[in-house]
């Protein structure tokens, strides 16, 4: 019922927010759901997997220029290029994580990081279809006839709601037992296998799903720029989307949506306090929260919630005081 209550109100203030806040603002809030949904992959992922990714935006650039590559060249709607950018990112996902099998810990994030580090490169090499060095432009997303708002409002909207399914889609696959499995591989992967849990199929699905996340959030984000170029995928965003993730609380859903947050705001707010080097004040934050807040700020306000709710005796006891007139059991000696 709490979590009810508290999706209720996000999806008050989602709504709100374009009436409420700057032009500037809302923008950024579009790509604030845009890393939200490349953030659930990664709570999937490592959250309730355990498997380290570093390559995330790479998924992001394979997402964005598919549907750039389409809509440019083809012409086929955003409506249809998003979809289309799921599933080819997906199926990227699930390749590369049957060979992420083979890996574990370092390893596989080493791996992964590789990943995307070459990402602009091969982008930049294969110019004809990518528009290499000068990217590819895209026709800015319009609002329908009967919106009564502006395009960008439009394009809030749509990406918002797009964050809405994909995390409905997510809680309804990690609650059943694919969910189960994740966490189990996770926590003891011998006694999972010793339950007939496949780690081969479940990882690779969960590095799939994932990509597939990412691919969608790339998308978007190509849509939200209306240009798209490999340097605006540089190896950099990958380790942002995970540092952002586990600042957030990379074991539940509402850090990805924390992580969002922190990876879109925080480097504006350390460029301000140190322009000088705003990695810094980045570093310093990202030490204090593992520090104080181990399991992110989700799992922080998740916690402090808790002790509110400890702390405060039940109803029953304020309201009911206590009757003197309780009877007291004595013995009483019979007589014979």
């Amino acid at each position: 019922m709490r979590g009810n209550a508290l999706v209720a109100l996000a999806v008050i203030v989602i709504a709100i927010v374009p009436f409420v806040l700057p032009s500037f603002l809302v923008f950024d809030m579009i790509f604030v759901a845009e890393f939200a949904i490349a953030g659930l992959g990664l709570v999937v992922l490592t959250g309730m997997n355990g498997q380290i990714s570093l390559g995330h935006g790479a998924f992001l650039a394979l997402g964005g220029y598919v549907l750039a590559v389409v809509a440019h060249f083809w012409g086929v709607p955003y409506a249809l290029g998003v979809p289309l950018a799921a599933v080819l990112s997906g199926v990227v996902g699930l390749l590369i994580g049957l060979v992420a099998l083979r890996l574990e810990g370092a390893y596989l994030a080493l791996a992964t990081f590789a990943l995307a580090v070459a990402m602009p490169t091969l982008l930049k090499h294969f110019k004809s279809i990518t528009g290499g060095f000068n990217g590819l432009t895209l026709d800015p997303v319009g609002a329908p006839a009967w919106f009564p708002s502006t395009a960008q409002n439009w394009l809030y909207y749509v990406t918002w709601f797009s964050v809405g399914v994909v995390f409905l889609l997510s809680a309804l696959l990690v609650r059943g037992r694919f969910g189960r499995a994740l966490r189990a591989l996770r926590d003891n992967p011998i006694a999972a296998v010793s339950f007939g849990i496949n780690p081969y199929v479940y990882k690779t699905l969960a590095f799939g799903w994932s990509a597939a996340l990412a691919g969608v959030a790339g998308a978007f984000f190509a849509m939200s720029n209306a240009y798209l170029s490999p340097d605006s995928f540089q190896a950099t965003l990958s380790i942002q989307l995970l540092v952002g993730a586990v600042i957030g609380g990379i074991m539940s859903f509402w850090g990805a949506i924390f992580g969002a947050l922190i990876v879109q705001f925080l480097p504006l707010v350390a460029q301000k306090i140190n322009n000088g080097a705003p990695s810094v004040v980045y570093g310093v934050v990202l030490i204090l929260v593992m520090l104080f807040l181990p399991d992110g700020i989700a799992g922080g306000l998740h916690r402090a919630f808790a002790r509110l709710r400890n702390a405060s005796p039940p109803l029953a006891l304020e309201s009911e005081p206590v009757s003197s007139s309780v009877p007291i059991a004595t013995h009483q000696p019979t007589r014979e």
